[in-house]
């Protein structure tokens, strides 16, 4: 296995992070954003306001986005493993 083929599968499954990790995380963002509009506005400054609408919309965003992620993984997966013969020189 040569280093350009390790440097491959490496850069792979990283952009596979990014993109599988990104619709959770601008979930997060956006509402945690939102509720510190809002505590600022109303001058509301409970530090526990923030975690419970940011953990129910991520839990949204999990069932909603949950089936588009592990597909996406499993692919890959599959090619990484269907591959295996090519990776071991056999």
């Amino acid at each position: 296995m040569t280093v350009e083929a390790v440097m491959d599968i490496t850069s792979q499954a990283l952009f596979l992070i990014i993109k599988v990790s990104l619709p959770v995380l601008l979930v997060s963002l956006c509402v945690g954003l939102a509720v510190s509009i809002f505590q600022t506005v109303t001058s509301i400054q409970e530090q526990t306001l923030t975690f419970v609408p940011k953990i129910i919309c991520v839990f949204l965003s999990l069932i909603l986005f949950g089936n588009w992620m592990m597909t996406a993984m499993v692919e890959f997966m599959v090619t990484l493993w269907s591959n295996f013969g090519l990776y071991t020189g056999s």
